[in-house]
C-alpha cells in the first residue's frame, strides 16, 4: 500500500474513533447477554429447620446463610415425595413421580407400578440445556434406577455417582464437591449445568474428624448430627468458593434445597437393637413442620430452597408468597436459560423465573402428592387436604395460617364442601396413573437381587 494511502486510512480510523457519533454508537451497541450457569445443590434428609437462617440454635450453616443473604430463601418450597428416589424423579423431569410409577425408592419393597428405573425417554433438565449447547454433569447421588440406560441417555455429559449408572463416586468424604469443583474449573469458558447431589444428612453418618472435633462439647448425639450437617455446609461452600475464584459466581444460578424431610429420629433404648442404631443420631429439624421423612405432612416434604443469581435474585430476600415446587425446576431453569423446551416435555410444572427475580409470583396449577399406596395429598391455593389411598380419612388444613398443620385445627369438618372438593380431585388425578410399568423400564434380573439400594439409599 502506497504511503499517501495509508496516511488516509489512519486519518479515517482516528476520525471515526474521536466522532461524537461514533462514540454514541459504540456504547448503544446491544450486547448479548451470557447465558446463566446452573447449580442445583440437592441434600439427603436435610430438614427445613437444619439451617442456622431458619431459626436453629445448635446446628451452624454459615456457608447456607451466606447463600440466603445473597439471594432468595424461599420459604413455601415443597418437594413432590416424602423419600428420595421419587422426589428427584420430579426434580429432574418436571413431572409427578407418579406419572412413571415411581413411587417409592427403588428397591425390592416397592409396588407393581413401579419400573426398575426412570424412563429414559422421559424429559431431563440436562437434556434441553445440552441440547441448547451447554455442558452438563452430575456428580453424587443418583438412585433413579439402575439398569440399561447410561448417564448420557439421560442429557448428562460428565458424571460420577453412587446409585446409579457409570462411573462411581464415593459418598463419604470430600469427592463429590471435588469432582463439582473440577468440572466447573474445566467449563468456566461455556455454560454448564451441574448437579451436585450431596448425601449429608442421609444415613449411615460418616462425619469428618475435623467436624467432629468441632463439636465435642455437645453430647453424643447432637454431636454427630452437628458434624453431619457442619461437612454439608462446608461442601456447599467448596462450590461456591470454586465459582467465585473462577470468575463465575456473578453468572451462575445457584439452586441449594432437599430430597425431603429429616430422617425419623430413634430412641435411646433402640440403639443396641439391629438397623436402630442408623436413626439414632438423626436429629434432623423441620422448624415446627409436622411430620418428617416417610409423611406426607409439611414437615415430609417443605425444605430449604435458596436461590442465589446476582444481579435477578435480590439479596437478602425471603419469599414467603410463592409456593415453588419440584416439579417447577425444569421449566423455571430452561426459562432461566433462554430455553425453550419441545412440546413432548409439558409436565406438571410452572414457569417461575419471575419469582426468582424477586417477584411474589402466585402459583396456578394444583400440587399433588401419593405415598407408595397408602396416603395421597393435594393442596390448592393455602388449603391442603391429606387423606387415606381411598379418600375415607382426612385431614384439610389452611396453611396461610396453620403451617404446622396441627391436628388439633383440622378443618375437615368445619368446610366439608372443600374437603369434598379437594377429595374428589386427588382421587381423580390419582385414577389416571400407571398400575404397571412401561416393559421397556424393567429388567430381567429378580428384584430380590437388586435390594441394595434399598437398604444403604
Amino acid at each position: 500500500m502506497k504511503p499517501t494511502a495509508m496516511k488516509t486510512l489512519l486519518a479515517l480510523a482516528a476520525a471515526l474513533l474521536l466522532s461524537p457519533s461514533a462514540m454514541l454508537f459504540a456504547a448503544d451497541a446491544p450486547k448479548t447477554p451470557a447465558r446463566p450457569n446452573i447449580v442445583f445443590i440437592y441434600a439427603d434428609d436435610w430438614g427445613w429447620g437444619d439451617l442456622s437462617c431458619h431459626g436453629n440454635t445448635w446446628l451452624k450453616t454459615p456457608n447456607l446463610d451466606r447463600l440466603a443473604n445473597e439471594g432468595i430463601d424461599f420459604q413455601q418450597f415443597n418437594v413432590l415425595h416424602p423419600v428420595c428416589s421419587p422426589s428427584r424423579v420430579a426434580a429432574m423431569t418436571g413431572r409427578y413421580p407418579a406419572r412413571f410409577g415411581i413411587n417409592h425408592i427403588f428397591g425390592p419393597n416397592r409396588g407393581p407400578e413401579m419400573p426398575d428405573w426412570l424412563d429414559s425417554r422421559a424429559p431431563t433438565i440436562p437434556r434441553y440445556l445440552k441440547a441448547a449447547g451447554y455442558r452438563t454433569g452430575h456428580f453424587g447421588k443418583w438412585h433413579m434406577g439402575e439398569g440399561r440406560p447410561t448417564m448420557a441417555d439421560y442429557g448428562i455429559d460428565e458424571s460420577a455417582v453412587y446409585g446409579g449408572p457409570g462411573p462411581k463416586i464415593d459418598r463419604s468424604g470430600d469427592e463429590i464437591p471435588s469432582r463439582a469443583v473440577q468440572f466447573i474449573e474445566a467449563h468456566k469458558g461455556r455454560p454448564f449445568y451441574l448437579n451436585v447431589w450431596l448425601h449429608e444428612s442421609h444415613l449411615n453418618h460418616t462425619p469428618s474428624p475435623e467436624s467432629l472435633e468441632q463439636w465435642k462439647h455437645l453430647d453424643e448425639r447432637k454431636r454427630i448430627y452437628a458434624a453431619v450437617i457442619t461437612d454439608g455446609d462446608r461442601k456447599v461452600g467448596m462450590i461456591l468458593d470454586a465459582l467465585k475464584r473462577s470468575g463465575l459466581e456473578q453468572n451462575t444460578l445457584v439452586v441449594f434445597s432437599s430430597d425431603n424431610g429429616p430422617e425419623n429420629t430413634g430412641s435411646p433404648d433402640q440403639k443396641g437393637s439391629p438397623g436402630a442404631w442408623r436413626s439414632y443420631y438423626s436429629l434432623g429439624e423441620t422448624g415446627g413442620l409436622r411430620g418428617r421423612k416417610r409423611s406426607l405432612f409439611e414437615g415430609g416434604v417443605r425444605v430449604p430452597f435458596i436461590v442465589r443469581w446476582p444481579g435477578h435474585a435480590p439479596a437478602g430476600a425471603k419469599n414467603d408468597t410463592t409456593v415453588f415446587t419440584a416439579v417447577d425446576l425444569l421449566p423455571t431453569f430452561c426459562a432461566a436459560a433462554g430455553v425453550t423446551p419441545p412440546p413432548e416435555a409439558q409436565g406438571d410444572g410452572e414457569n417461575l423465573l419471575a419469582a426468582l427475580n424477586g417477584q411474589p409470583v402466585l402459583r396456578t396449577r394444583p400440587i399433588f402428592w401419593r405415598y407408595r399406596s397408602t396416603d395421597l395429598a393435594v393442596r390448592d391455593g393455602d388449603w391442603k387436604l391429606v387423606t387415606n389411598f381411598d379418600g375415607t380419612q382426612s385431614e384439610l388444613h389452611n396453611l396461610k395460617w396453620n403451617r404446622a398443620e396441627d391436628a388439633a385445627q383440622d378443618q375437615s369438618k368445619a368446610h366439608p364442601d372443600i374437603t369434598a372438593r379437594l377429595t374428589k380431585m386427588v382421587l381423580a388425578w390419582n385414577a389416571t396413573l400407571p398400575t404397571k410399568p412401561d416393559p421397556t423400564t424393567l429388567s430381567n434380573e429378580p428384584r430380590k437381587k437388586r435390594a441394595k439400594l434399598d437398604a444403604d439409599l
